[in-house]
């Protein structure tokens, strides 16, 4: 999975297909996010468990525990492979876990007439309806975020057709399955098989190439999520 997404509806939006049932403990505005071009080191919003139902918080996207940090840039991502065995991510897994909320996400391709370009295509679900991903997050209680708080979202391998576009995808979960996820309820080992198992089917899917605009990083705007006509045959 490449680093952008999108998230550009009203935060209801998302809350009202994951948990219509949940009380959202703190408060959030009502315009929408508008979010287009979503890039790696920005806040943006997650929900997580708390006591008493979820929270929506704008969290940094990247993380690296407190012995990596510097080193190298934040990952953003966590392979679903090592994600719940491996040391880097041991901090955050499995108590970490929340939901990213989204509408797509971005991948650079390889163009067949020129293999030096790449250009970009636009997933999203064929249904238009959000998406979760599976994420874990550091997030400090209170007003004040500190500086290593941070989020990752878990990847799976792509399959069927997807994979022309990329090998890696996010997890991206149901709403039943995303509120599992969420549960403080659900152990570890159902957690692990949520992760490894529950990714939605590329069925589901859909995918189009887009402007190359959204490769700078200051770009918003619907138009990013436009479909745009290729010369592949």
């Amino acid at each position: 999975m490449c680093g952008r997404y999108s998230i550009y509806e009203p935060m209801d939006h998302y809350l009202k297909e994951l948990a219509p049932q949940q009380l959202v403990i703190n408060g959030y505005d009502l315009w929408a996010i508008d979010r287009y071009n979503v890039a790696p080191t920005t806040k943006v919003e997650i929900i997580r468990p708390v006591e008493g139902g979820l929270s929506v918080d704008k969290v940094r996207w990247g993380w690296s525990p407190f012995w990596a940090k510097g080193k190298r840039p934040d990952p953003i991502n966590a392979r679903v492979e090592t994600v719940t065995t491996g040391k880097f991510f041991k901090q955050l897994w499995p108590n970490g876990r929340v939901i990213a909320p989204a509408n797509g996400w971005f991948e650079w391709v390889k163009d067949p007439l020129d293999p030096k370009k790449k250009r970009p295509y636009y997933i999203r679900l064929k249904s238009q309806a959000p998406m979760f991903f599976g994420a874990l997050a550091q997030v400090t209680p209170g007003l004040e975020s500190r500086e290593d708080d941070g989020f990752v979202i878990i990847t799976a391998a792509s399959d069927s057709g997807m994979v022309d576009i990329h090998d890696r995808r996010p997890l991206v979960l149901t709403a039943e399955m995303a509120r599992e996820w969420l549960d403080p309820t659900t152990d570890s080992k159902a957690a692990e098989l949520i992760a490894k198992e529950g990714c939605r089917p590329v069925d589901d899917f859909e995918w189009f190439c887009v402007d190359k605009s959204v490769g700078s990083v200051s770009n918003q705007g619907a138009q990013l999520i436009d479909p745009v006509v290729t010369n592949e045959v």
